[in-house]
């Protein structure tokens, strides 16, 4: 790899860890024709190699360190568990490096802050993989609620829930930033967010902790400007469920597979007895992601999540569970 590359070719990405959601993005770094993954690391040599051969990707490195001190990558996909995604990624940004971190981006407004003064001193873009807010899906259901589709919307529904048997998943240690809001909740709450434009003034949560004394159940509510409520439920002792409603005067929203759409998706307009179904013709779901972020690489586009977007997203979650915690509404 040449030290000396330059940006207007194709992105060299490098993969920090081996972990499982992995699998989701090296297939549209494949099919992006400005994005090339050329490497892997690891804690390890032989887990970076072990992984490098089964995945075929050119390059392995024994430590997140070597990676990021080789000049010839451009991005890192930061795929660590979640109390990793400041510390590397400010790593990664000091290295002079892109940085698309997994969500949520940090635990904390204050680790926010950090990975956003990183990056603009390094002058680099750092942005949260949602994959969900590039889906034409997601860009249809704003374009609907934004037109008045639906009348003014007054309530906004969502869950977002699966179910976690091995008790040594790392999603329920604590000390790795685990629990369900952290892990699914946190894409309700984006969601709602993102479409109504604005963040709640008062939230108020419940959690049920599991032996580890993560929330193993959570449900919250938000409360938003103009007499706009929003509900949802996320958890890990619960089957697979995912949906999003959004309620309005003259109508409603049903997004039946909101955070995980597929190529030919389909959403339902409610009018009285009136049900229109809308087809979407979608995508690969992690290549927005990717086209995202070489926009704003190649291009200085302005990334589709923003760092105050994720900022703003993160205080929504420490308040819930601050909630939760104190057992009353927590105001922002």
């Amino acid at each position: 790899m040449s030290p000396t590359k330059t940006l207007s070719e194709p992105l060299w990405w490098g993969l920090l860890s081996t972990a499982r959601i992995n699998r989701a993005l090296i297939s549209p770094l494949r099919a992006s024709k400005r994005s090339k993954l050329v490497a892997v690391a690891s804690r390890t040599a032989e887990g970076a190699q072990t992984y490098a051969h089964k995945w075929r990707i050119p390059r392995a490195y024994g430590s997140y360190e070597a990676m990021l001190d080789e000049a010839g990558i451009d991005v890192i996909y930061n795929s660590l568990p979640n109390h990793l995604h400041a510390e590397w990624t400010i790593k990664a940004a000091q290295a002079g490096k892109h940085v698309l971190c997994e969500k949520p981006l940090a635990l904390s407004v204050e680790e926010v802050d950090a990975m956003s003064a990183a990056a603009r001193r390094a002058g680099v873009i750092v942005a949260e993989a949602f994959m969900y807010r590039h889906h034409p899906q997601t860009l249809k259901v704003k374009e609907l609620v934004e037109s008045g589709a639906v009348g003014k919307v007054h309530l906004v529904r969502g869950s977002f829930t699966f179910m976690i048997s091995r008790q040594d998943d790392v999603r329920l240690d604590p000390a790795m930033g685990g629990g369900c809001l952290w892990d699914v909740g946190c894409y309700p709450v984006s969601y709602t967010r993102y479409l109504l434009g604005r963040e709640p003034e008062e939230v108020l949560g419940w959690q049920m902790t599991g032996p580890s004394g993560v929330d193993e159940v959570f449900a919250g509510q938000m409360r938003f400007s103009g007499d706009v409520y929003a509900q949802f439920d996320s958890g890990f002792r619960a089957p697979y469920r995912a949906h999003m409603e959004i309620v309005g005067e003259t109508g409603a929203l049903v997004v039946p597979n909101p955070f995980k759409p597929g190529r030919n998706v389909k959403i339902q307009l409610i009018r009285e007895t009136e049900v229109q179904s809308i087809r979407v013709p979608g995508q690969e779901l992690y290549l927005g992601e990717v086209e995202d972020m070489t926009d704003a690489i190649l291009l200085g586009k302005a990334p589709q999540v923003s760092l105050a977007d994720s900022r703003a997203n993160v205080a929504v979650l420490v308040a819930l569970l601050e909630s939760a915690r104190l057992g009353k509404p927590v105001l922002l």
